[in-house]
């Protein structure tokens, strides 16, 4: 199974980078052996659109256009359901052992995402109840998509 990140708005050089590089390095380390394909990110740039639901539309057809079809689709939503590391590894998990050939990850833009996107959404998490900068959120992502595979694997870096 593919792991693709699709996140509005870029990561610039810094400390937010590079530990976003070192988490997803990681996870390439240890979720080859898992039976993980790979882990990419695409960065889309914010829409300059004058009004919300034009910026929201822009983004959300950017967005859906680099959806691969039979895809598994998580949205990072303040509104979604806040789950601990061990039922994220077991969503991941049961997504590889039943096929799933990919797993899509949204991060929307400042506005959010599209109501036709969280429509089309298998799973929606929250990081808590605190609204978090997209930077921030990557870092956490790809640091839980890092710990989920620890958790697969037996490794001990997740110690709950």
């Amino acid at each position: 199974m593919r792991i693709v990140v699709i996140a509005i708005g870029r990561l610039k050089q810094g400390p937010e980078r590079e530990l976003a590089d070192r988490y997803r390095e990681r996870f390439d380390d240890i979720g080859r052996k898992l039976g993980f394909r790979g882990l990419e990110i695409h960065e889309i740039p914010e829409s300059r659109a004058r009004d919300v639901a034009a910026r929201m539309a822009d983004e959300a057809a950017a967005i859906s256009a680099l959806i691969p079809d039979k895809s598994s689709i998580i949205a990072l939503d303040e509104r979604g359901e806040t789950i601990d590391s061990a039922a994220f590894a077991r969503h991941l998990g049961r997504w590889r052992d039943e096929s799933v050939p990919t797993a899509v990850f949204l991060i929307g833009g400042a506005d959010g995402l599209s109501p036709e996107l969280r429509r089309k959404v298998k799973l929606s998490v929250a990081f808590g109840k605190a609204t978090w900068p997209h930077q921030m959120v990557r870092v956490m992502l790809l640091e839980q998509i890092y710990r989920a595979a620890t958790i697969l694997s037996g490794h001990p870096y997740h110690r709950a």
